[in-house]
């Protein structure tokens, strides 16, 4: 991978209040939003150890927990 080149996922986002769009109710997935959120250091240095691109680890993890609840809770109602 290029050396030089760094994923816009880990830039700091630089925005106003006059240019933020307003908050939408529903996510769509694909779209990203800055969050604040407290880990655990072992657990975020055990990501970053894998170089570049933690946070988007970080969020497939996620997203695959999500998933599999989600289909677990749809299983349940039936």
């Amino acid at each position: 991978m290029n050396k030089e080149y760094v994923p816009e996922w880990d830039q700091p986002a630089v925005r106003s209040e006059e240019t933020a769009a307003p908050a939408k109710t529903h996510a769509v997935a694909g779209v990203k939003q800055i969050v604040t959120i407290r880990l655990d250091v072992d657990m975020l240095e055990w990501f970053k150890s894998a170089g570049p691109g933690y946070q988007t680890r970080i969020n497939q993890v996620l997203r695959e927990y999500m998933e599999a609840n989600r289909v677990r809770a749809s299983g349940e109602q039936h």
